[in-house]
């Protein structure tokens, strides 16, 4: 999928601006929208021209959640597929399951999970829903003055989505989590802050521009390969049972590292020059065996 009807793609430098683009209905998300974040992710996964992601809306809003304007079962799901957990797990890729049953956000978190590049949140105004959670795995959050961000399920009945219940309490702690998706409450910019789930807060003419400036932190005389794989430890250590596990892929990531990259990394150091690094990201070694499912 390259022609996306929900988002734009442009690439500058390295860093792809992914921004979602349904200005006149606020960047609401739909069904649509999920699939092709779900490509966009995988395609900038695989793509050695993309070293970062930014992610923002078009128009006034990040994304005022889903498009409940949509006829129907807005989320899509299929209301004759009442499954079991067992059922559930057994069915896991099953196409009628995919589309009828998982949580339709949940993809594109999981797609953001996989994902080899750092994606950075550039927060320009409503995100509320899906519009906030889908931030949720997202790396670095940076909001907006006028950012408003609300976790506001309990409103309309539903409960939190977007694997929101594992990333959000991990963000800024499980009391903080609870109270604002018990309240539902529309926060600001600044309550955002506070609560320690943005990193920082920007007049809106110079948001995309401190995005850019901390993509390319992440980016510039950094190895590709290195990166995906920090990416890659850092969030599945945090879910790791023991830290034998992360020992485990530590070790066969330092050896990678160090026969690859790490060759020319120690020489730019010790030449005093800037490294030039070749190993593609597209080509990250597997160092986690069973890998968790996306």
């Amino acid at each position: 999928m390259s022609d996306y009807r929900t988002l734009d793609w442009s690439v500058t430098d390295r860093v792809l601006t992914l921004t979602l683009d349904r200005p006149d209905a606020l960047n609401a998300f739909t069904v649509t929208m999920a699939d092709e974040l779900v490509d966009a992710y995988g395609r900038a996964s695989d793509d050695d021209a993309v070293g970062a992601i930014v992610v923002t809306g078009s128009g006034r809003a990040f994304c005022a959640g889903m498009d409940l304007s949509v006829p129907g079962n807005v989320f899509g799901l299929d209301e004759d597929l009442a499954l079991s957990p067992a059922e559930l797990e057994a069915r896991y890729d099953d196409p009628a399951v995919v589309s009828g049953v998982r949580d339709t956000g949940g993809r594109v978190s999981l797609a953001v999970y996989e994902c080899r590049k750092p994606v950075i949140a550039a927060i320009n105004g409503p995100a509320v829903g899906i519009g906030a959670t889908m931030t949720l795995p997202m790396d670095v959050r940076l909001a907006s003055t006028q950012a408003r961000i609300g976790f506001v399920f309990g409103r309309i009945g539903i409960v939190p989505e977007a694997c929101s219940s594992y990333f959000l309490p991990r963000i800024v702690g499980m009391s903080q989590a609870l109270e604002w998706v018990y309240g539902a409450d529309i926060l600001t910019a600044e309550q955002a802050l506070a609560g320690g789930l943005v990193r920082s807060v920007h007049e809106p003419e110079q948001l995309l521009d401190a995005a850019y400036e901390l993509a390319h932190r992440f980016i510039d005389h950094r190895s590709p390969v290195g990166v995906a794989l920090a990416r890659q430890m850092m969030y599945r250590g945090a879910g790791a049972s023991h830290p034998r596990e992360a020992h485990l892929a530590e070790s066969l990531a330092m050896w990678h590292a160090s026969v690859g990259d790490g060759k020319e990394g120690v020489a730019a150091f010790l030449e005093k020059r800037s490294p030039e690094f070749t190993a593609k990201a597209s080509q990250t070694p597997d160092v986690f065996g069973a890998a968790l499912r996306p």
